[in-house]
């Protein structure tokens, strides 16, 4: 069992609330959850949503925040990360986890592959990189699947501020294209005014 799972289990075998709160896995921790991938990572992010909101979202980072006796035990530790924040298609895609035989105190969901790695190409970190090299080589990432996510991610964006950012993600998608897919840039179309 990898350490990602371990640390969840156990957060779930402290969760005291009446509360079913559904963590949203993101990151690379959401990849490890779902393949055999396995890195060194500091923190679990999950998506804020309504369920782990106030009360709940701050009782998960008591228990499993920095700080906590979770994080100093697994080294690892929970953060709450905005909803908007990461570059995602207007419905993302998620994939149920099963923590073994832990309570079922809290409900754990993957963000898919796919959307990870679209997620991945707007900070585009080494660590963002090797993760979706990693994902391609597995073959966990259709490249098809691929472009179609980031359109929808594209669209979900293109209509605010953000929109001035997507330039750069689109050159990190042209990018991997080439390097690690060995096709032809994907012509994505961005709104004029950008």
């Amino acid at each position: 069992m990898k350490l990602v799972e371990r640390f969840l289990r156990e957060l779930a075998r402290a969760w005291d609330r009446d509360e079913r709160p559904t963590l949203q896995v993101i990151g690379s921790t959401a990849l490890m959850l779902q393949t055999d991938f396995v890195r060194a990572t500091k923190d679990s992010d999950v998506l804020r949503t309504l369920s782990i909101d106030g009360a709940v979202g701050e009782r998960l980072l008591d228990l499993a925040g920095p700080g906590s006796t979770l994080a100093k035990r697994w080294s690892l530790y929970l953060e709450i990360v905005p909803n908007g924040l990461p570059f995602l298609p207007r419905v993302p895609s998620w994939h149920p986890v099963s923590l073994g035989d832990a309570p079922s105190t809290l409900t754990v969901e993957a963000l898919d592959v796919v959307d990870v790695v679209v997620s991945k190409l707007k900070r585009f970190s080494a660590n963002d990189r090797s993760d979706i090299e990693a994902m391609i080589e597995r073959g966990f990432v259709p490249h098809d699947r691929l472009v179609d996510r980031f359109v929808a991610a594209v669209e979900s964006f293109e209509g605010d501020a953000r929109a001035a950012d997507l330039p750069a993600y689109v050159e990190n998608l042209h990018e991997i294209e080439r390097d690690a897919f060995g096709v032809e840039e994907t012509e994505i179309d961005l709104p004029a005014w950008i």
